[in-house]
């Protein structure tokens, strides 16, 4: 039960720190949010530090596990025009719903992560399925240092989803397509 708990705890503390930004996120709102009794969520994470600390791993979890699920489902690219019809859908699933709320909390925990060592730590990007089909589909492309590219590329992608997530609208396509092209030459 404890683990189901610190799960539901951690889940809420990303939906309060999306909503609320890092000002808001105390102990008291995520047991408001969890519709938990006062003094729950300090009883499982005793400082604030911590419970900022769990967030961060749950929703490095949550990201692996959704890039893992899409590299999965999606073979290696056949063509630019595949690649950036895979990387539309990945950016519609971040600026939306659940993704966008994730994708809040993620950049309110990076920028935290610049006065907290250990958060970075627990930030760096990991391998994934979804990682690996792209770096397979640049290096199946003849590009050199696909491994390289492949950090360019996605690194891009992630500041689009930032600009969007601060200045509104969407990812435009070719906008994509020219990000696509770049890492191809």
């Amino acid at each position: 039960m404890a683990t189901d708990r610190r799960t539901l705890l951690a889940d809420t503390a990303i939906a309060v720190l999306a909503d609320s930004g890092m000002r808001g996120l105390t102990h008291r709102a995520v047991d408001r949010a969890a519709q938990l009794p006062s003094g729950t969520t300090s009883a499982y994470f005793r400082t604030r530090q911590a419970l900022l600390t769990a967030l961060v791993r749950r929703l490095v979890a949550l990201d692996q596990e959704e890039l893992e699920e899409a590299g999965a489902r999606a073979p290696v690219p056949r063509s630019a025009e595949d690649l950036t019809a895979g990387i539309a859908e990945l950016i519609r699933t971040r600026l939306t719903g659940e993704g966008r709320r994730r994708s809040l909390a993620r950049y309110a925990c990076a920028v935290e992560s610049a006065h907290h060592p250990e958060l970075r730590e627990i930030l760096v990007p990991r391998d994934n399925q979804g990682r690996r089909v792209v770096r397979a589909f640049l290096a199946a492309q003849g590009v050199a240092d696909p491994e390289a590219r492949t950090v360019t590329l996605l690194t891009c992608v992630d500041g689009l989803v930032f600009d969007r997530l601060v200045h509104g609208g969407s990812v435009r396509e070719e906008e994509i397509r020219g990000l696509v092209a770049a890492a191809l030459r």
